[in-house]
C-alpha cells in the first residue's frame, strides 16, 4: 500500500527503513488504526528513515583528490549487525557503500572502490571486502547484487576474482588461497544446470546454444522488485505480456549492472525488455576471466589438473564467445538474442570488457580501439552506448566502471595513447564538476561535457552523489597509466 501510495518519493527508501518497535506490534498498530489517507503520518511514526550520508563540501578549499581520501570515512561502514524487521545483511567486517540512496555495499562497485582504496593504502579493507564476499558466498552460494535481503535473488557481474587478482598484486598470492573454495563456490553457482542442458534450452543463467553453453543474466524470482514495486507494477501494465516475465527481465537487468539499457530492448522502450533472452558479451568475458584466475590459481597451489580443466574451459567459452558474438563484418562485440538466433544490432561499451580480461585476439583488440575512437569517445570519455534512449546506462552518460575497463584493456593490448586520452578526458571531467559542485557523481554527461555541466540523467531515480566507484576510478587511474 506505502509503495503504491508513494509515500516516499523514492520506492526504496520505505524497504530501507528500520522498525521503531517490534515489528508484530507495527502489525496490529496497522490493523486497529483506521489509517485512510494518513498512511505517510504512520510510516514516519512507526519506522525510521534512512539519510543518506552528507557527501558535498566546499570545492574552494579542497582538491578533487583530498575530498575523494577524506570521503572514505563517510562511505565506509563498520561490520553490519542487523534489528528485527531491518533489510540489511549481516556482514563480519567493514564494507563501503557507494553514497547517495545506495546505503548499503553492491557486488560489482566494490571492486572498482577496491582500486581505489589500493591506491590510498588502505589495504586491511581489501582484505575485510574479500572475506565479506566469502562470508556472503559461505551462507547464500554466491554474492548477492547488494548488501539487503531483498537482493538476495540474484547477484551482479562476477568480479570477485579481479578484487582477489588486486589483493594477491598487493598482498602476494598466498594471501588469496583461502578464498579460493569460496570463488569455486562463485563459478558454480554462475554454471548451475550447463551440465546435460540441451541446445535451445536455458536454465536459470546458462543458456543451451547450438555449439555449447553460454551465459545470461537472471533472477530467481519473477516478482516486482519490492524495491522499486511502484515502478515495476507500472511498467507492467503498460507491456503486452504476462507481467511475471516482465518482472523477471528487469531484474535480470539489475544483475547485469545495467540497469537500464537499449541493449536488453527489443523495441523503443522499456516496455520491451527481455534481459533474459540475451547473451551478455560482457558476463561472458567476465566469466572467462574468473575461468582464467581460477586455473591460475589451481596451478599456484600446485593442482595441474584443475588448472587445466579451467584453461579449457576459458578456451571454449572464447571460442563460443567467438562464434555467436563477434561479428566479424562490422568488427565488434555484439550481445546474442538466443531465442530469436541471432546477434543485435546495440553497440555499447560492453565490447570493452573482452579486453579487460584479455579474452580478445590483438586483431579484434585493434578492431574495437577504431570503433571505440571514432564512435563512442566524446568530450568527457567514452559514452555508454551510440542510442539516446532516456535510460541512464545509454547516451549521453559515461559510467567510471565502463570506462576503467575500457581504459585497462586498451593499454594491455598495445593502444596506450588513446587509453591515456580517454582517461585524461574523463578525469578532467570529473575535476571540473567537482570544482563547480563540490561533488563526485554517480554518472556523468560526456557528451556535452563540461559546457553543459557535466551531470548525467536518465534512468528511475534522481542523480547520485558520492560516489564510490567514481571515486576509486578517479584515484586508481593516474597509478594505472602514469
Amino acid at each position: 500500500m506505502a509503495q503504491r501510495d508513494g509515500v516516499f518519493p523514492d520506492s526504496k527508501t520505505l524497504v530501507d527503513c528500520v522498525p521503531a518497535v517490534d515489528p508484530g506490534e507495527i502489525h496490529d498498530r496497522f490493523e486497529r488504526e483506521e489509517i485512510g489517507s494518513d498512511l505517510e503520518r504512520f510510516v514516519h511514526e512507526n519506522f525510521i528513515i534512512p539519510e543518506d550520508p552528507v557527501t558535498e563540501v566546499d570545492a574552494s578549499v579542497a582538491s578533487m583528490e583530498w575530498y575523494i581520501d577524506g570521503l572514505w570515512d563517510d562511505l565506509i561502514r563498520d561490520p553490519v549487525g542487523t534489528r528485527d524487521g531491518e533489510t540489511i545483511i549481516p556482514l563480519p567486517n567493514r564494507s563501503v557503500i557507494p553514497g547517495g540512496r545506495f546505503r548499503e555495499s553492491y557486488y560489482w562497485d566494490s571492486y572498482f572502490v577496491a582500486e581505489g582504496l589500493a591506491v590510498t593504502d588502505r589495504i586491511d579493507l581489501l582484505d575485510e571486502l574479500a572475506e565479506n564476499f566469502a562470508s556472503l558466498i559461505d551462507r547464500f552460494g554466491f554474492i548477492p547484487n547488494g548488501n539487503r535481503l531483498y537482493y538476495t535473488t540474484r547477484s551482479n557481474p562476477p568480479l570477485y576474482h579481479r578484487l582477489l587478482d588486486l589483493l594477491a598484486h598487493r598482498r602476494g598470492p598466498e594471501e588469496v588461497l583461502e578464498y579460493l573454495p569460496a570463488l569455486e563456490r562463485e563459478y558454480g553457482f554462475w554454471m548451475d544446470g550447463a551440465d546435460g542442458l540441451e541446445r535451445g534450452e536455458a536454465h536459470r543463467r546458462v543458456v543451451g546454444l547450438e555449439e555449447g553453453v553460454l551465459n545470461r543474466y537472471w533472477d530467481d524470482d519473477a516478482r516486482p522488485r519490492v524495491e522499486s514495486y511502484r515502478e515495476d507494477v507500472e511498467l507492467a501494465e503498460r507491456a503486452d505480456r504476462g507481467s511475471e516475465s516482465v518482472y523477471r527481465d528487469v531484474r535480470a537487468a539489475c544483475e547485469s549492472g545495467w540497469d537500464f539499457s537499449s541493449r536488453w530492448f527489443d523495441g523503443e522502450g522499456i516496455e520491451t525488455i527481455r534481459t533474459t533472452d540475451i547473451v551478455p558479451v560482457d558476463l561472458n568475458a567476465f566469466l572467462y576471466g574468473m575461468e582464467r584466475s581460477l586455473a591460475g590459481w589451481h596451478e599456484y597451489d600446485g593442482d595441474d589438473e584443475r588448472a587445466a580443466d579451467y584453461r579449457e574451459r576459458a578456451a571454449e567459452r572464447r571460442r563460443l564467445v567467438d562464434r555467436y558474438c563477434w561479428d566479424a563484418e562490422r568488427e565488434f562485440y555484439f550481445d546474442y538474442a538466443w531465442t530469436d538466433g541471432e546477434r543485435t544490432d546495440s553497440r555499447s561499451l560492453a565490447a570493452a570488457v573482452p579486453l579487460f580480461t584479455g579474452m580478445a585476439t590483438q586483431k579484434q583488440a585493434d578492431a574495437i580501439t577504431e570503433t571505440l575512437e571514432e564512435r563512442f569517445l566524446r568530450s568527457g570519455g567514452l559514452v555508454t552506448s551510440l542510442r539516446y534512449s532516456g535510460e541512464q546506462w545509454d547516451a549521453p552518460n559515461g559510467w567510471a566502471p565502463l570506462q576503467w575497463m575500457a581504459i585497462v584493456g586498451l593499454a594491455g593490448y598495445g593502444h596506450e595513447q588513446l587509453a591515456q586520452e580517454i582517461a585524461g578526458r574523463w578525469l578532467d571531467l570529473n575535476r571540473e564538476v567537482f570544482d563547480e559542485t563540490g561533488r563526485m557523481l554517480e554518472k556523468y554527461d560526456v557528451t556535452g561535457g563540461r559546457d553543459e555541466g557535466g551531470a548525467g540523467g536518465g534512468g528511475e531515480y534522481p542523480l547520485q552523489f558520492g560516489f564510490g566507484w567514481t571515486n576509486g576510478v578517479a584515484l586508481a587511474l593516474p597509478e594505472f597509466l602514469y
